[in-house]
């Protein structure tokens, strides 16, 4: 068997081609794309194809036939028609000040100026944008076709600077605009990014783009389908399976598992998430690729700064306009965490225009939850996997007294200023709560856990081969009336006839010391 180049990495259409790597075939889709319309905009998570969607595209419109050859569009472009593209990459600046926004599309503009010659009479930016549209159309005869990668990437970064954002956001606007007055002259154009950012945003003045992120025709645009990996990848499955010791079937339960579930609509196909799937069959291990390649601190100090239950942002229910559209003052965080990849829609209620949205899959789920750790509790990241595995091993030897002792350290000595924000009480309940989401969450991921909340309290059901624990939560309450609403309430009831040795646990934290008081076992 030939080794298999895979294109971790690897954003640029031609080089891929030109290089013998691996090419899940999207052009038929590319082709779609490209003659049913002219403005288009796509959200995805990061690592998930759209820099290297808009370089096929680029070859494309650059009539580069040859690097197609054997692909669904070589039999359907017919003309092969050149035309001019400009390709706008914003992901390789930081964006602390406006300058460097500046200094990019700057930078973009004298080379496009270059090609498209320059007037001294247009001297802001968007006026040169729309100058160099308009020569390169007249020069060559050809309408042009805009491509811009990372649209967002300016305002992402500022996501908890408003005054920043709305400075970005002035530049930004009227630039993008161009392609709403220079309609004669564009062919195509197409804005990626992560976010799309809503209200009075870079896309209020650009009513024309159709947006395609919500679109099931255009769903496998980006990602790697189920399909796709048995049609592409067979003989590679079968090399990760045989390297792993597990059979074809756990090999593909696991790749699910772990890289599956990215749905874009309401019951769409599910996705995996390419940069880890490659990443799994190159090395021909299973690791957290994609979670690895980029840690989420801006959407932890977006939790934090809205005070956000985290039991809420795992079992949310929302509408098509909120998973739309982000705006900087909002105090709901879950459009910027669910465009962000972090959730994605494992349900629709088509009555009500309902969605429900969870973690599309376990690496999600870990890394994110891991990561969210040392934000509220007393631990330092590194410690975090050591300190999981014990709270596993306790619970699953019966030990739960050495389990609330830990989780008591978890709270101790945490600062709770950045958290508790101006309703102190409010606050440190808010507080408790996730940090007990937090630490049941993880542990689930190696047990059997079921959350059940109700009136601000959180129920708690956790299983192992050995053992079933029926916990219940008070805050200022005491152990003894959180024990007493499991037996009231009949919570064990469902377990009467398992053979495993059941625990019932009332559990009081104290606002006082903010801390948990007491637990109780019956």
């Amino acid at each position: 068997m030939s080794q298999t180049l895979y294109p971790i990495g690897i954003q640029n259409f031609e080089s891929l081609r030109k290089d013998g790597y691996l090419y899940i075939d999207k052009t038929a889709l590319v082709y779609q794309l490209a003659n049913t319309g002219r403005y288009y905009f796509l959200s995805r998570p990061r690592r998930f194809g759209k820099s290297l969607l808009l370089s096929t595209l680029e070859a494309y419109f650059q009539g580069k036939r040859e690097l197609f050859e054997g692909l669904a569009i070589e039999r359907l472009e017919k003309e092969w028609a050149e035309h001019p593209v400009l390709h706008l990459d914003l992901n390789i600046a930081r964006y602390a000040s406006t300058t460097d926004l500046e200094d990019l599309l700057n930078r973009n503009l004298v080379a496009w100026e270059k090609l498209y010659e320059a007037d001294p009479a247009e001297r802001s930016l968007p006026l040169r944008f729309a100058g160099v549209i308009d020569r390169a159309y007249r020069k060559t005869g050809q309408r042009v076709v805009i491509l811009i990668d990372e649209y967002d990437k300016p305002l992402l970064q500022n996501l908890h600077d408003e005054e920043m954002q709305t400075r970005l956001r002035d530049m930004l606007k009227p630039f993008y605009g161009v392609l709403k007055t220079m309609d004669r002259a564009i062919r195509f154009a197409l804005l990626t990014g992560v976010t799309k950012f809503g209200k009075v945003s870079v896309f209020s003045d650009l009513n024309n783009l159709r947006d395609i992120s919500m679109l099931n025709q255009y769903i496998e645009i980006c990602g790697i389908s189920e399909q796709e990996i048995h049609t592409y990848m067979e003989e590679e499955l079968k090399a990760l399976a045989n390297t792993q010791g597990m059979t074809y079937e756990e090999t593909c339960r696991k790749l699910k598992r772990c890289y599956d579930g990215y749905h874009f609509t309401a019951n769409s196909e599910g996705l995996y998430n390419p940069f880890s799937l490659l990443n799994t069959f190159a090395n021909k291990e299973f690791g957290d690729y994609w979670f690895e390649t980029g840690t989420p601190s801006y959407l932890v100090e977006l939790l934090k700064r809205t005070h956000y239950d985290l039991y809420e942002m795992a079992n949310n229910e929302t509408d098509a306009d909120t998973l739309n559209s982000i705006d900087a003052a909002s105090n709901n965080p879950i459009p910027v965490i669910y465009q962000s990849g972090y959730l994605t829609i494992k349900d629709y209620e088509p009555r009500f225009g309902i969605y429900k949205l969870g973690f599309p899959n376990q690496e999600v789920e870990e890394g994110f939850v891991k990561y969210l750790l040392p934000f509220y509790a007393n631990i330092q990241a590194q410690k975090t996997p050591f300190e999981i595995g014990r709270f596993v091993r306790e619970v699953e030897s019966g030990d739960y007294d050495a389990f609330f002792r830990r989780l008591q350290s978890f709270f101790a000595d945490t600062s709770y200023e950045a958290i508790i924000g101006r309703n102190p009480e409010r606050g440190t309940e808010l507080h408790y709560r996730n940090v007990l989401f937090i630490v049941f969450r993880l542990v689930g991921l190696y047990t059997q856990v079921e959350y059940h909340t109700a009136n601000g309290r959180i129920d708690l059901v956790l299983q192992t081969d050995q053992y079933i624990y029926i916990m219940e939560f008070k805050l200022n309450g005491t152990a003894e009336e959180a024990l007493r609403q499991i037996e009231e309430k009949g919570y064990a009831l469902p377990f009467a006839h398992d053979e495993r040795e059941l625990f019932k646990i009332g559990v009081n934290f104290s606002a006082a010391t903010r801390n948990i008081e007491r637990w109780l076992v019956g």
